[in-house]
């Protein structure tokens, strides 16, 4: 990989790592559909005006409804859920179950037509990640946490509709396009929420700077980054950088937080991430590994992470 992929790689890692952190503290002062709506408002004042200046707009009429869907199960219902389960969870926590969402998606490909065999190595993928998510949950399951861990659970679920949405039915849409009206279509839908939900007084200075982080960092600036990320390197080995988003979760929270690194968070992190990459993993035959890992790849093509921002 080059130097300019390596620091695109090192970005990512941060940007869609970070924004559990930032919800973490905005939910403290501000109403959910306040904290979705600044957050999608924001990136589609950013990447609005780039898609429409690229051009596409004949495709996104003519995949209006799989984008509706995709929107649906990508921001309006995960980002207002994520942001209502912050409330009751740590950030770090919130993070590592969302790491989940790889063996949520490879077992809906599975169910949903995905052909690909699947060996002894991916079936203990699997059995490993999910052991690590009942470790880290299983403590929590009680009152308002088990509310909150089954609706990360279900905007792990959205997260893992969302790509296969995207690939079969949204292929021919430039990725920019797409991210641009959908953030835009969550962006009025949340108006009338936000309005009615807005805070009586104004938010503190840190929890103003978390909402602007949110939608341009977290969202704009990394949507930028990522695009930039798989032209440079490919689809396949630019997305690994989803692995590491649960660390620098991880690692927000307890240094910015105060928020607890217990031996089960260790152990259930191991186990998630370790189970992730096994049963996603694609092992190609000897006469497929002589084929160069460098060959062009364009955003029009590639397929969107597990989580538009993951968060």
């Amino acid at each position: 990989m080059s130097r300019r992929g390596w620091v695109l790689f090192a970005l990512m890692s941060v940007l869609w790592g970070i924004p559990y952190l930032m919800i973490k503290v905005a939910v403290e002062e501000v109403p959910v559909a306040m904290v979705v709506f600044a957050r999608t408002a924001l990136g589609a004042a950013v990447l609005l005006p780039l898609a429409i200046r690229a051009g596409g707009l004949d495709v996104v009429r003519r995949r209006w409804r799989p984008l509706l869907a995709f929107t649906a199960v990508e921001i309006l219902g995960p980002w207002a859920l994520l942001s209502h389960a912050e409330t009751e969870l740590t950030s770090s926590m919130t993070g590592l179950l969302i790491a989940a969402v790889p063996i949520i998606g490879f077992v809906l490909a599975r169910l949903t037509g995905d052909a690909e065999r699947l060996g002894p190595v991916r079936w203990a993928g699997l059995l490993v990640g999910l052991t690590g998510v009942v470790v880290l949950a299983w403590p929590h399951l009680g009152g308002g946490s088990a509310w909150a861990i089954g609706e990360v659970m279900l905007v792990a679920l959205g997260y893992s509709i969302a790509p296969i949405i995207a690939t079969r039915r949204l292929h021919d849409l430039p990725s920019l396009q797409m991210a641009a009206f959908a953030l835009a279509f969550a962006a009025l839908v949340y108006t009338g929420p936000a309005v009615a939900t807005r805070p009586e007084s104004m938010p503190s200075g840190q929890v103003l700077a978390a909402l602007v982080g949110l939608g341009l960092v977290c969202t704009a600036l990394a949507f930028i980054v990522f695009f930039e990320l798989i032209r440079e390197v490919g689809t396949s080995r630019g997305m690994v950088f989803t692995y590491v988003n649960p660390a620098v979760a991880v690692a927000a929270g307890v240094l910015f937080l105060g928020e607890p690194i217990t031996g089960t968070i260790m152990v259930s992190f191991a186990l998630i991430l370790g189970g992730s990459v096994l049963a996603t993993a694609r092992w190609a035959p000897a006469s497929e590994r002589a084929v160069p890992d460098h060959a062009p790849t364009g955003p029009e093509g590639a397929r969107l992470p597990d989580e538009i921002s993951r968060a």
